[in-house]
This record gives C-alpha cells, structure tokens and sequence, in this order.
C-alpha cells in the first residue's frame, strides 16, 4: 500500500512538535471535517476532509466566504492523519508550520456523489454540518494542474439558504474563536491513542487531554469568589461546595519540582514538606507531567470539620504534617491549558488524578454537595462550616475574583488590620482586646472596633508578644473617630486577622466580635469591608459565561448599513471602511470594557488617513448607541458623548471614526479623575529598546512611590503607563502631581527623559506627557485602530510581555486575531489606588 502520510511525517520532528505522528479511527459511517486557523509566516486556514483514511488538506489563505459569487484560493497540501482534527497548540519555531493552531471549525461532512470520484475528478462536492460552516460547498481544482506538488483548487459555496454577501457576513471576522470551548460534549474518539487512554483513565497522553498545547505558566494567581447576600436564583444551575476554613494554596507540578504557593504568589513549600512529597509522587505513579492544582489546606477537628485555629497553631509550632490539601481546580495539565474549559471537566480531570493517591495520602478531591439546594446553606451552618462556595458549572477558570464563583457566608466573618491593642484587666493576661480597622475608599485606615473573645491563655500571650515587637505612639488611623484611653496602645498596621461578628453598626463598627486566628496569607494593604452582592445581580446571567464571544454578543457590521464600504482608508495596506467596521464589531465586547461611562472623542477621517480628519468632542445630533451627556459636565459647550452600547462603536465607524479617545474620568464623577496617565514619546533618533527600557524605569519609580501602574500600546510610536487612582483629587492636582513624576525623571535620567514638550526638545529622547491628565484632555483607548499605515491598534499588554514587543504598532486591524485570545486578561487586576502617600513620598503638596 502507498504510503499516504509519508511526506507528512517528513516534513516533521515528533520529538519536537506537538503535532501527532499518525493515528486515528476512520469514521464510515460519518466523515469528519476540520477547519484549523494557523498563524505561521501567515495567517490562513487549513481546511481538512476524512476520506480513504486520512484528512486530505488545503491551506486557504484567505478562509471561507459565505458569498457564491466569491471565489476562495485554496492550495492543496499533504495529507494529514485522522487524528490532527483534535490537534490545538503551537508548533515550535524551526519547525515546518512553525505557529499557533486552533480549531475553528469541526463537524461531520456529507459527500455529494462517490467522494473518491470527485476528489481523482477535481470537482468534489459536499455539505458541512459544523459550529459555523454550514450548507452545500464544492472544492474545484484548477485544470491541467493535478500534477503538481501543491496543485490549486477553489472553495465555493453553493446557493443555498447559509448564503450571504460578503458586504454583509464574514464568517472569518465575526466568528474568530476556536469551538472547542462550545462542545457541549466531547465528540466520538477519532484517535485509537485517545481511546486507549480513556479506557485505563490515564492522563499521561496529551493527546487525550482537551484544551490547548502550553508551556506551564511559571506562576499563577487563583480565581477567587464573589461574596453574595444569599443563594441566587436557579440556585440548581450551580455546583456548591464547602467553603473551606483555610489557606487558599496552589500547587505547581514541574517534573519532579513542586512547588505551593499562597494567593500572593509566596513560596511554602518549606513549611509543608509532606505535602510535596505526596504530590511529588503522585506525579512519579501516574506521569501525568507538568499541572497547577488549586485548593485549600486544612486542619481537620475530630468531627472531620475544618478549624482555622488549629491550622493556626500548626503553623505557630511548626508542627504542619497533619494539613491536608483539598483541591478544587485543575486549571493545568500534562502540558495543556484547559482554563477555558469547562469547570466540570476540569474537576472530572482533577477527581481522576486525586483517586489515584494513596490510601493515606493529605491529598483530597474537594467533593461537590448532593443534598438538596434548599438545605444547602443550613445544612453547612449546622455542620460548623463557614459557607459554601457555588460555582457555574459551564465556567472558565480566570485569575481574578468572578461572579462565576460566588460565595455564601453562615455568618459575617473577614479579615481586619490590627492597628491596636488594649490592655488587660483583671485575671487576664497579654492584651484585652484588639482594635481592628480596613481600608477605606481613599486607602487610609478606617476604625472598624474592637474584638475581645476567642483567645486562649496561649494565643493571648503569644499575640501580645508580636505586638510589643511593632508598637509605634501614634494611631495608624486617619478615617473614623479611634477610641481614646490610657489602656490604649498602638502598633503598626501589618499584622491580619480573621473575626467573626453578629453585624456591622451604623458607625461601621462590628458588633459581639469574635477572634478567629490571624492571616499570613494576605497583606495588610488589601483589606477593605467586604460588601456582598446581591444575589439577584448574580442569578441574571446565563450559564454560558464564557470570555470568548458568540455571535449573539457581537454586533456585526451586517447589523449596519455602511455607506461606501469599499471606500479605501489606507492605501498602504489597502484597507477599506468595511474592514475597518468589521474589526470594531470583532473587539466591541472588549473595548467597551475601556469606553464604559467615560466621554468619549472621534477622530473622523471621511477621506481616509493621508485625507483631511478632524476631532469631534461634541454632538448635538443622535448616534445610534451613543449618549449625549448633560451640558453641565462641561459648560459652554454642547454635549459631550458616551459610547453606551457596542452598536454605537459601528455607528461611529460609518460616521468614518478611525480613533476613539476617553477622558481620565467617569460621567458620575467628572471633576476627580480616577487614572492618571504618563504617555511615553519618544523623539526623533530614539529607538524601540530605548522605549522599552523607558517605559520599565517610569514603572519602577511608581513602584518606589506605592502605586501599581498597567501598561498598554499606543498603537504609535510608544506606550501608555496607565494608573489607576481613587476619585479624591481634581485635575489640577492630578495633572500637577504627574508633572512633578516627569521632572523627577528628567532630573534623575535626563540622558533618557526630559520635561518638556515639542520635537526639539526631546530629539533622542522621551518625553513622558503628563498633558493628557487636564480636564477635557484625551488618550486613545485599548483596542481602538489608529490612523497610522497598516491601521495599527492600541493593545493591554502585560509588564512581563514588554520586553518581547517588536514595536508600540506590534498589532493591526489585519493581524489582531492573534491577540483576542488574551483580549483584557493583562489588565485583569486593574484597581484604584490611593495616591496620597505617592505625593507625600515624591516630596509633592497637593495644597500647593
């Protein structure tokens, strides 16, 4: 027999690729098809066919058009064998196809006629049944070219009721992401190793695994719940388990290396070295390779309860070989990120793993509740536990706090600072009671009472002598009116605890307070009064919660009628209206993220970028999605304008809005701005490294100064340090206060930085603009095109990737698919700041 995969397994190093050497059970009965969008030297993709064993293959530049009238190229290349249509993930650098591959499309296929004939003929015709291709399609080769090696067909589709103008529906624009997350089950087994796999349970085989090939992430930041007044609606659509009375602790597995590490991403692996035993040879019995596990750890009482003190004590004497690890989540495995896979897949995954321990092991699966939904909570309470935490079941998992996990509490119990003590009385020994505080909205300490109860003659004694260690004369308080006395002393805010109490006063105090055990898994600096949600606001949503969008979300540009969408607006790249309004309908669910109740600017460019364009701060006639804000935010003046739906981003897009710019501020609070930006520009004859090290200096010096920065593309020549402040301050102080960042750069590095505006003076160098941060002033925002060649984007990046970036224009409207699948996850932990001890410390008066 011919050899049909031979030129396929040429071309390819198995040891290298992550791309199967063959395998693969045909389907008779139902031929299988698969579309895999590939970014190698160019984006294009490689539509796959089962017929006589293998997938016969063609690379298609441009994709499918759901247009008749409209003619795909589509070159065919060696056969692939059955087992690539399950194949995501990247092919190494050096090797053939180097590049990321997703599945964009999978589903059955119906040959019109003998397949084999009209495939030797070069007329092979067939319906799709997929997530996206749908009806009749015909694959035509081009005449008297069936000898050459990568002989070129057309794709075309037939005329039928999935037909549409290209003017109006571009599946490839609109329909972007990969279907693996949509499965609403996994298909039937296409290859023999996967079923292999699947009969033993193993999980050692990548192939049987879903998600995409990744490298193991160095680290990793937990998801965490959102706290909820009570259980929502459709509480039966959720999966409940216990709230655990611990350490929040994840796992990372590399090979024979483990590693725990608390939510603040410090390493405890020295503190509970039997518990990197057992994980380390769970990984040796099963060679599941590299995964992250996320979970709790516990002390158990002798009714099997979790008891937070005991885990405190633990830790106290050292004495840590009786915690046990509880995991919940697999957001990692044997070299597959399968984060944005279910979450009932992934505990399926993760209960597998754990069952595999041993019989002794302090390795367990965080079972899931059976008992009914109206029960739940007060079963949990009778039981002594601290709630249950409810999770939708559809969910991805994602580095940051979600409503897709909510949290529903016994009673009211958090963490506070302890700012104080008082001293004890009577027979009592070390302190009387604790004096607690939290962050209040401009980050200074707010009083929040006392806690007295829960202390052992043990706890009261070894407390006390932490807090004589940090005593300080004066109170760390500065909201709220702290209590006076000479029993009172003060101490340094940097020590945690947990309370549990019967209720917050009207004075924002709590009331029989209860003491629970101190925190060392959470710094001071993020403790605030926890405030549930309401239930009701968590119930609304649909259970498919999923980051990536779906048509329904997505405004398209059919949705609109554009007037000359041929209208070319960048003659460099020829881009036209239409692509311009398709892009914006690609990102809307994101870039709204960046527009939401901020006034906004267009930068309408009618004749295309080398034409005459103009800034539109104002409007006094309608725009579809758009709000006309209130003449008092501005007076004098007419309206300013919100984005306040998506379609009103493609309804400037037919007005010819290239740019979209927002103001430092939100509607509700106009006069106190809650960002502040520093826009890197650099001068003429400075390079891009010089750029980059720029950008990471003016992060250092926040850092130094207390404040957190982001960072995104500005889609020009620099980049954007974003900081994001509480609403306290004006613009004059705002805007005064950055100055005095850039002169403290120029005076510091002025072989890097200067003060002052204008192209002369910054020839070499780069001029940090703290202009933007004036009332009415305006920065481009993320994910909007700017009006340079090529059409570049500004893009969120995240700090680690800057050294990595080719240039600020690394991302066009052309080549952006590469990007949305990390969409605004860098920006995920985006919070406001207080800026006082900023200014303070930069030798700033605010008063000035």
């Amino acid at each position: 027999m011919v050899d049909s995969l031979k030129k396929y397994r040429e071309k390819r190093n198995f040891s290298v690729t992550p791309e199967p050497s063959g395998g693969g059970d045909t389907n008779e009965g139902e031929l299988v098809f698969v579309i895999q969008k590939h970014w190698a030297s160019r984006l294009h993709y490689d539509f796959r066919l089962e017929l006589n064993g293998t997938m016969k293959s063609w690379a298609v530049p441009k994709g499918p058009s759901f247009d008749p009238s409209v003619k795909r190229m589509a070159v065919q290349v060696e056969d692939h064998p059955i087992a690539y249509n399950q194949f995501e993930g990247t092919i190494p650098k050096g090797q053939y196809g180097a590049g990321k591959v997703i599945i964009w499309d999978e589903g059955r296929w119906s040959p019109v006629g003998d397949p084999r004939r009209g495939y030797q003929s070069g007329h092979l015709k067939f319906s799709l049944a997929g997530q996206k291709m749908r009806g009749g399609w015909a694959l035509v080769r081009f005449k008297g070219k069936s000898s050459e090696r990568q002989p070129p067909w057309l794709l075309i589709k037939e005329k039928d009721e999935y037909a549409q103008p290209e003017s109006e529906f571009s599946v490839v624009d609109e329909m972007p992401d990969s279907v693996v997350p949509l499965r609403d089950k996994k298909p039937a087994t296409t290859s023999s190793a996967k079923s292999k796999s699947r009969k033993n349970g193993s999980t050692s085989s990548t192939e049987s695994l879903p998600g995409r090939s990744a490298k193991i992430p160095a680290q990793m930041k937990p998801q965490l719940a959102t706290l909820v007044d009570a259980m929502p609606r459709g509480a039966q659509d959720w999966l409940y388990e216990m709230k655990f009375d611990g350490y929040r602790i994840l796992a990372r597995i590399e090979g024979a290396e483990v590693k725990l590490f608390t939510r603040n991403g410090h390493d405890w692996s020295a503190k509970m070295p039997h518990l990197v035993r057992e994980l380390s040879a769970l990984q040796r019995d099963t060679g599941f390779g590299n995964a992250w596990l996320d979970g709790e750890i516990v002390v158990l009482s002798s009714e099997g309860i979790p008891s937070f003190q005991s885990l405190q004590n633990a830790f106290d004497t050292e004495r840590t070989k009786d915690i046990v690890f509880y995991a919940f989540d697999l957001p990692y495995i044997a070299g597959r990120d399968i984060s944005s896979e279910p979450l009932t897949l992934r505990r399926q995954l993760l209960q597998q793993l754990i069952e595999k321990s041993k019989k002794d092991s302090h390795l367990r699966f965080s079972e899931a509740f059976d008992k009914p939904i109206s029960d739940l909570v007060a079963s949990a309470c009778k039981l002594g536990l601290e709630g249950v935490i409810g999770k939708r079941p559809s969910a991805p998992y994602v580095s940051r706090r979600s409503d897709n996990w909510i949290k529903v509490k016994c009673g009211r119990r958090q963490e506070f600072v302890i700012v104080g003590f008082t001293l004890p009385k009577g027979e009592r020994t070390g302190f009387g009671a604790l004096l607690l505080a939290v962050h209040g909205r401009d980050g200074g300490l707010r009083y929040a009472g006392k806690v007295g109860t829960g202390f052992d003659d043990y706890l009261l004694n070894d407390l006390h002598r932490k807090l004589v260690r940090i005593e300080q004369p004066v109170s760390a308080i500065s909201e709220g009116r702290p209590p006076a006395g000479r029993d009172i002393r003060w101490v340094q805010p940097n020590l945690v605890c947990e309370v549990s109490f019967a209720q917050w006063t009207n004075g924002g105090h709590v009331r029989h307070a209860t003491f629970k055990g101190l925190r060392t898994d959470k710094p001071a600096e993020e403790i605030v009064r926890e405030k549930p949600v309401p239930a009701a606001k968590v119930a609304g949503k649909a259970n498919a919660t999923r980051r990536r969008r779906t048509e329904s979300q997505v405004p398209t540009a059919k949705a609109l009628k554009l007037s000359h969408p041929e209208r070319v607006i960048d003659p460099s790249s020829g881009l036209t209206k239409l692509d311009l309004a398709r892009y914006y309908a690609l990102v809307a669910p994101l870039m709204m993220e960046h527009l939401h109740r901020r006034p906004v600017s267009f930068m309408r460019m009618p004749a295309g970028i080398q034409g005459e364009h103009f800034f539109q701060k104002h409007s006094d006639s309608a725009i579809a999605g758009v709000t006309m804000l209130p003449e008092r935010l501005q007076p004098g003046h007419p309206p300013l304008m919100e984005i306040a739906k998506a379609e009103g981003i493609l309804a400037a897009a037919q007005l010819n809005v290239v740019e979209f710019h927002t103001w430092n501020a939100i509607k509700t609070t106009i006069a106190k701005p809650d960002r502040m930006i520093l826009d890197l520009d650099p001068g003429e004859g400075m390079q891009w490294q010089g750029v980059q090290q720029g950008a990471e200096l003016v992060r250092v010096l926040l850092h130094e100064l207390g404040l957190q920065s982001w960072l995104k593309t500005s889609g020009g020549k620099g980049l954007h340090v974003v900081v994001p402040i509480r609403r306290q301050y004006g613009w004059d102080t705002v805007k005064d206060f950055s100055a005095e960042i850039v002169r403290h750069l120029a005076r510091t590095i002025p072989q890097l930085f200067v003060a002052k505006s204008g192209p002369r003076n910054r020839v070499g160098k780069i001029f940090a603009d703290y202009l933007r941060n004036g009332f009415g002033s305006t920065t481009v925002a993320a994910w909007s095109a700017r009006g340079r060649p090529g059409l570049p984007v500004s893009v969120p990046v995240a700090w680690d990737e800057l050294s990595a970036l080719k240039s600020s224009a690394q991302w066009t409207i052309a080549t952006v698919h590469q990007r949305l699948d990390v969409g605004n996850d860098p920006w995920a932990d985006y919070a406001p700041q207080g800026i006082a001890q900023a200014m303070k410390a930069l030798g700033f008066d605010p008063s000035r």
